[in-house]
């Protein structure tokens, strides 16, 4: 039997490395002082309606009627929408700063990287307008890049504002202004020649050409605003979202970020500074998204802003594999008690190990000990710990470190002791 399209089992070895990597973004993050939040898989479909923008909500979320109640349900989309709601009904300190770790669902066509079925993986300062939370979040994002030591990434950065003055007021677009913002998004994925070609559909031919020269303004983030400031002086947005971003890009200057005008992001509830993060190779899309979403909370009753990232952990590591930064490992455990004929002695170092916290086999299917040497090579598990009558004898054990090949006979006593030196 097969599973769901875009729905994957997780073996051993590839669960064992998603844990290693769920522990390492939540300690990026409990170092910025965020704390955890664990919201339901299932939410009423009122609470997603209206968030996402049509395409979202028509196509890819999972949507259904509770046989038993009849009330309309659907499978979350994001973490985002349900911290909002969470928000609306509880009472918490201000800034409250969240991170969650946890499955989403999304009825997309499953290709390298992108899952119908997928864990995401959000840090959000809820309550603060100010752009040093914007800038928080984008620290954020450098030390989970840093972590993890992938090479050639960019934390790509723009501003919703930004774009509403340059595009609706200094070029004057109003009409199709959502699907101008669609086209321009997919810049990276199909090139400017696609995105021309569909621009001249709905926007006049010397409109897109100035749009063109919008996107190509490049430099370092200071030498981008300065364009952009001259170009478009006067229009109120242009100067707040420069105001901010200039804050922004000074209190993150050891980030690897950069200002792209052509980046806009997809949902349509960001309100101010929006982040994604690219790594030149694989091709495989964003690592993280997020941004600034003021007015999403106000749907719920309460108007509170909020700023936020996603850390794609599916491509995340998808990408430490294929550029062998990850390693997968066959089983958790560090020991293999190997049984030479004196079985509860076996059992009696396996608990005193387990005791200590170092994960620890012994065999269960009553193999002789060679096919027990071989199934903890098969795991290739680090240390083989032998004990026999002998061994039993003098409370003693053989300690084999099958990585450096050193081998050691110990009292029992000192066995954790050494394993853990070794």
């Amino acid at each position: 039997m097969a599973n769901p399209k875009g729905m994957r089992d997780i073996p051993p070895e590839l669960a064992i490395l998603r844990k290693d990597v769920f522990s390492r973004l939540s300690k990026v993050f409990e170092s910025f002082g965020f704390d955890p939040l664990e919201t339901p898989i299932v939410e009423l479909w009122s609470t997603l309606k209206g968030k996402y923008g049509e395409d979202a909500e028509n196509k890819l979320i999972y949507a259904f009627k509770d046989k038993w109640g009849g009330r309309e349900l659907a499978l979350r989309y994001d973490l985002t929408v349900p911290l909002a709601r969470f928000m609306s009904e509880t009472q918490v300190p201000l800034p409250f700063k969240r991170y969650a770790i946890g499955r989403v669902y999304r009825h997309e066509e499953p290709q390298k990287g992108r899952y119908r079925e997928f864990y995401q993986c959000d840090a959000d300062i809820v309550g603060s307008s100010e752009p040093s939370a914007d800038a928080e979040i984008l620290s954020v994002i450098g030390k989970v890049m840093k972590e993890f030591k992938l090479p050639g990434y960019a934390v790509q950065v723009n501003d919703r504002r930004l774009l509403r003055g340059i595009f609706e007021k200094g070029l004057g677009i109003n009409r199709n202004i959502l699907r101008v913002y669609r086209e321009i998004d997919k810049l990276d994925k199909v090139g400017w020649g696609k995105v021309r070609d569909e621009l001249k559909q709905f926007v006049p031919v010397n409109t897109v050409r100035k749009i063109k020269d919008v996107i190509d303004i490049s430099g370092g983030p200071f030498d981008v605003m300065e364009e952009v400031s001259c170009q478009f002086k006067g229009i109120p947005e242009v100067k707040s979202a420069l105001k901010d971003l200039e804050e922004i890009f000074e209190l993150t200057k050891k980030t690897k970020s950069r200002l792209n005008l052509s980046m806009v992001r997809g949902l349509d509830y960001y309100t101010g500074p929006i982040f994604e993060t690219i790594v030149k190779e694989p091709k495989i899309g964003s690592i993280t998204g997020g941004g600034r979403y003021d007015t999403l909370l106000g749907r719920y009753g309460k108007n509170l802003p909020a700023t936020g990232t996603t850390i794609g952990v599916e491509r995340l590591i998808d990408v430490g594999l294929e550029l062998g930064i990850f390693k997968l490992k066959k089983t958790i455990s560090q020991v293999y008690v190997v049984d030479l004929g004196a079985k509860e002695y076996a059992w009696r170092v396996a608990k005193m190990l387990r005791e200590k916290n170092i994960p620890t086999r012994v065999d269960l299917m009553g193999r002789n000990w060679k096919k027990q040497l071989l199934e903890a090579e098969k795991m290739k598990i680090t240390y083989v710990v032998l004990v026999g009558p002998k061994e039993e004898k003098k409370g003693e054990a053989t300690v084999i470190n099958k990585e450096s090949g050193k081998k050691k006979i110990v009292k029992l006593i000192d066995l954790s002791k050494t394993i853990r030196n070794f």
